[in-house]
């Protein structure tokens, strides 16, 4: 396999969905979409749209603060006046993810004494403003500890909405310390409003892995939050001898727990083949884009499976047009063998042009976006 043929096509959209591809016609009342690549919209997993610095002047990280508690106490001083600005800095934001082609995200936003609701309220007034061209669910995220700093009350008030779909939480040994406290809590405030869970969890070691099991345990005993708990970061999985990356990949897969990673690299490569192996769910997100967490993310999905192909050595034709699926969340325009089966009449009208000529060159090149689509609303870059 050494190339990937492709072709023009008329695409009817009827209604924010794909009513039919048929053969290009030359002569039909159509936009023209001038030859470039379409590929399905991107969507970002893992990122925290509600408190960026992008719109500010550029900082980078300060060397002063080198522990998730350090942030914590840093959150508490500058939160309030970031509230100030964070619905135009959030909607600057979603503004670049679609600049790069991406229509849907993951979003957490703070939950804590400092900002209370304030977050959600101004996050939501940004989204309502972006409405017709992006899309996103929400994760209430005790970003300063349930118990650390007395969160659990603003937790079970943010539980309650209809706008947030997840149950967030942070290390809760590090943090709160205590596991089965923290998660106990966690689980049983989605089971209560039919809610998933996202735990962020950067605890590497024994700790790591006891809360990674803890969390599967719960999936196994809960069988309807099988698929709608996550486990962002996950860096303990990156210490794991091969023999224990096979089994827990096994676990995982089992009580359907899925991973959510930014595909970081300080020393420690994720594995992500391997839990794609067993059938865990992997998604992908940037993060932070320009804040005070990292200095790093870019906000484009397509540099994400760049990274990822680079990483994991996915350099054919065949494997570099597999990695797109990091970006587009498991979408494919062929299979395995390479037959066409996406977009199809039924599909979901959200795509990206991008200047490309099939999608390996797309994520071997981090091919430029031309225009993007979200549910049947066209939107060119220029």
């Amino acid at each position: 396999m050494i190339g990937t043929k492709t072709d023009l096509f008329s695409i009817e959209i009827e209604n924010g969905k794909i009513k039919s591809v048929t053969a290009n016609d030359v002569a039909s009342d159509a936009l023209d979409a001038k030859g470039f690549l379409m590929l399905p919209a991107f969507r970002d997993m893992h990122i925290h749209l509600d408190k960026t610095l992008y719109g500010l002047p550029w900082q980078a990280l300060s060397p002063k603060r080198r522990t998730v508690k350090d942030m914590i106490a840093y959150e508490q001083e500058i939160i309030p006046e970031l509230l100030k600005t964070s619905v135009e800095r959030a909607e600057q934001l979603i503004s670049l993810l679609q600049h790069y082609g991406t229509h849907f995200a993951r979003t957490h936003f703070n939950i804590d004494p400092t900002s209370g609701l304030q977050s959600l309220e101004n996050l939501e007034k940004a989204l309502e403003h972006k409405k017709d061209s992006f899309k996103a669910e929400l994760v209430a995220f005790p970003q300063h500890g349930l118990f650390y700093t007395d969160a659990a009350p603003l937790m079970k008030e943010a539980a309650q909405l209809k706008s947030v779909g997840f149950i967030g939480g942070l290390d809760p040994l590090s943090i709160d310390g205590n596991i089965e406290k923290v998660l106990d809590f966690t689980v049983q405030l989605a089971l209560d409003h039919q809610k998933g869970i996202d735990i962020h969890l950067h605890e590497a070691g024994e700790s790591g892995m006891k809360t990674i099991n803890y969390l599967i345990d719960k999936a196994i005993e809960n069988p309807e939050l099988q698929g709608k708990i996550f486990i962002s970061h996950a860096f303990a999985l990156a210490y794991l001898s091969p023999k224990e990356t096979e089994r827990i990949a096994e676990r995982l897969a089992e009580g359907k727990v899925g991973i959510a990673s930014s595909v970081p690299f300080r020393g420690k490569v994720m594995p992500i083949p391997v839990l794609k192996k067993y059938g865990v769910n992997v998604l992908i997100g940037n993060d932070n884009v320009q804040d005070y967490w990292s200095t790093f993310g870019s906000g484009n999905m397509l540099q994400k499976a760049n990274l990822i192909a680079e990483l994991y050595g996915y350099e054919t034709e065949l494997k570099l047009s597999r990695t797109l699926q990091f970006a587009t969340q498991n979408i494919l325009p062929l299979d395995d063998q390479g037959k066409q089966q996406w977009p199809k009449a039924g599909d979901d009208a959200s795509i990206v042009l991008a200047d490309a000529s099939c999608s390996a060159e797309a994520v071997s090149r981090v091919s430029g976006i031309e225009a993007f689509m979200n549910e049947g609303n066209l939107f060119w870059r220029h």
